[in-house]
């Protein structure tokens, strides 16, 4: 799966959708997908994290508490 640095606007590549959809998790591994190179994993917070269209990621995905969490 393929999402979207914020503020940078570059692709990455998640390499464990399980670790994404994880909300105990507030890092996700994946690949920048500049250049021709296979690029070495990096690690990224997901709430720097959005789809390509620029949609947040599903607030169940973030928090564990998200059904009490107001915001």
């Amino acid at each position: 799966m393929l999402l979207q640095v914020k503020d940078s606007g570059e692709l990455v590549k998640i390499l464990e959708i399980q670790e994404l959809i994880d909300p105990n998790n507030d890092v996700v591994h994946a690949k920048d997908q500049e250049g021709q190179e296979e690029q070495q994993p990096e690690s990224f917070k997901k709430e720097n994290l959005v789809f390509p269209s620029g949609e947040v990621l599903p607030r169940c995905w973030l928090n564990a508490d998200y059904r009490h969490d107001n915001a």
